[in-house]
């Protein structure tokens, strides 16, 4: 079985031995054939759903008088969570403001200006989440984006976010692949799949790792707690 937990910050896979036979062992350490992950996830999805979405209305990827992209390391720190602080400075926001002849559409810089004035870098972190969500559920979603311009929105589609998935997929794909060979089982020899953690919910994902692995059954534990409960379980085996 491989187990593929795909959380908030990486993604983590176990290729083990499961069965009858091995269940009432308190040591498993044999059964454990291969460990491997990558530190991609959740908040590097809401990341790609950021630049892909929300900040190209505020100027990333905006365009000089001259033709010309303009800087964008401002908005790769607006969009990454624990960078977002950092975009706050004051010394940050007087280079902004500088920046404004760099933009051929003025407006883009005022919103940029603005999201950094109001600190509204988390929040628009937190609508990239939500919107991530909203089009693994029902396929589009509404971005709000008032707090930035009154009135100010967008609309994101599936197609759209698989396209600014695409490469981290692709890795986390690759990793579970990586796995399997780490472990010198063929991916056909793989009899079960099975998915936990938070960002299983991103369906896109889920196949493309079960497409991997064309004989196995996908297995769907609880996103949220079936890592807990599996310690609990292993806790009351070994200490009772």
């Amino acid at each position: 079985m491989l187990v593929a937990d795909i959380g908030g910050g990486t993604s983590d896979f176990s290729l083990v031995r499961v069965g009858p036979q091995r269940r009432a062992a308190t040591d498993r350490r044999t059964d454990i054939l291969a460990n491997h992950g990558v530190h991609i996830a959740g908040t590097d999805f809401d990341r790609a759903v950021n630049l892909a979405a929300i900040l190209p209305l505020a100027g990333y990827r905006s365009k000089t008088p001259e033709g010309r992209e303009v800087p964008a390391s401002i908005y790769f720190d607006l969009a990454t969570w624990h960078l977002i602080n950092t975009t706050y400075a004051p010394a940050r926001v007087v280079e902004i403001r500088r920046m404004r002849p760099m933009y051929a559409d003025g407006r883009m810089h005022a919103r940029l200006l603005g999201i950094l004035r109001h600190r509204l870098g988390h929040q628009l972190a937190a609508r990239a989440e939500q919107a991530k969500i909203a089009v693994a559920e029902h396929g589009s979603a509404r971005v709000d984006l008032g707090a930035v311009e009154t009135r100010l929105a967008v609309a994101f589609d599936a197609d759209q976010q698989n396209t600014a998935l695409a490469a981290n997929l692709e890795r986390i794909v690759a990793a579970a692949r990586e796995t399997a060979h780490r472990a010198q089982i063929s991916q056909a020899q793989v009899q079960a799949v099975y998915f936990t953690g938070g960002s299983t919910g991103l369906l896109p994902l889920v196949e493309r790792i079960a497409a991997q692995f064309p004989q196995a059954d996908a297995v769907h534990g609880n996103r949220f707690t079936s890592v807990v409960s599996g310690l609990a379980l292993a806790a009351q085996r070994r200490f009772t």
